[in-house]
């Protein structure tokens, strides 16, 4: 694990922190240990000549191209595509689905934040499927939720699709709903996708139900960290995964015009001012309540990973 230190000045890679934590660590719960996350993980792909998603009431604008493009500029969360999220550290992704209103064929799916994507949701699952093939003992958690554009008469059909594709394209390495999943046990079984599906209508042995997310819906630092305080105090017996969300939330009302007409800012920018003082309370909070998944923009920025990663470490010392 010492391999997680810095070398000559250069940060080491954390593709495989997983199966470099410390022995003690592999048969504990998965929901017990400290996850680096990926909050609305596709939005580095946002497409400026997509329709607007959301706001909804500003859907009826889309034609607009500045105000597309002040969309794609506040909506974007992260940098880095998925692989290299991955390769980061990143075992959490928040993936939101979408179906773009008249495409042309009836089943294809993109991912949405603000806008949509331009790449569709079976041309990323293919990547992330490429990428656990060659790290089997890195554990990966998908968290498919929102489906935007499920209209009640292709909804059904648009589930079933998408499930049918996942269970094809993953098959033997998607881990079904078991009880206390450990590190030792997804490898024994050769099994490390996790699927959580926020549809209780569709939910299968092979699909993991709704991961709660908390976060703090500010853009204000200390109301993030005390709405999370009071939501990790609440989680001290928990026995699922669960989110730890450090990510800042425009408001949904005119106060977001503070925002948005900083014409040489943007949310990225904003986040990584923020990150590290985040990241700050997150190690001083982990002595106090528990934390399993930790959820981030920018998650190649400022530390983030490492952060995460190295409260395991606590843990283990605490054993």
């Amino acid at each position: 694990f010492g391999s997680f230190n810095t070398k000559r000045g250069k940060t080491m890679s954390y593709a495989d922190w997983m199966s470099q934590l410390p022995a003690e660590l592999h048969t504990i719960p998965l929901f017990k240990l400290a996850i680096p996350g990926s909050h609305d993980s596709m939005s580095y792909d946002l497409d400026i000549d997509s329709r607007i998603i959301e706001p909804e009431r500003l859907r009826r604008f889309s034609r607009i191209y500045c105000l597309r493009k002040i969309i794609h500029t506040w909506a974007a969360t992260q940098e880095v595509c998925i692989t290299e999220q991955l390769n980061a550290g990143a075992r959490y992704f928040d993936l939101r689905i979408a179906r773009k209103p008249n495409d042309t064929n009836p089943t294809r799916l993109f991912f949405h934040h603000g806008l949509c994507t331009r790449t569709d949701v079976e041309t990323v699952l293919r990547e992330i499927n490429m990428w656990a093939e060659s790290h089997p003992k890195e554990i990966i958690i998908l968290s498919l939720s929102h489906f935007e554009g499920f209209d009640k008469k292709i909804s059904r059909q648009l589930h079933n699709h998408l499930i049918t594709f996942m269970k094809n394209l993953f098959g033997n390495k998607l881990l079904p709903k078991t009880n206390s999943p450990t590190l030792k046990s997804c490898w024994s079984q050769g099994k490390n996708i996790i699927v959580s599906y926020d549809n209780i209508q569709f939910i299968q042995p092979v699909l993991w139900r709704k991961i709660t997310y908390y976060y703090g819906n500010s853009m204000d630092r200390a109301v993030i960290t005390t709405k999370l305080s009071q939501a990790l105090e609440r989680e001290k017996s928990f026995n699922y995964f669960f989110v730890c969300g450090l990510n800042p939330t425009l408001p949904h009302d005119t106060r977001i015009l503070r925002y948005i007409l900083r014409i040489c800012d943007n949310f990225t920018n904003v986040v990584r001012r923020g990150l590290p003082k985040l990241l700050r309370w997150v190690n001083q909070q982990y002595d106090k309540t528990p934390m399993n998944i930790v959820a981030s923009d920018v998650v190649t920025r400022d530390d983030f990973v490492a952060t995460i990663v190295k409260l395991n470490l606590k843990r283990a010392k605490g054993r």
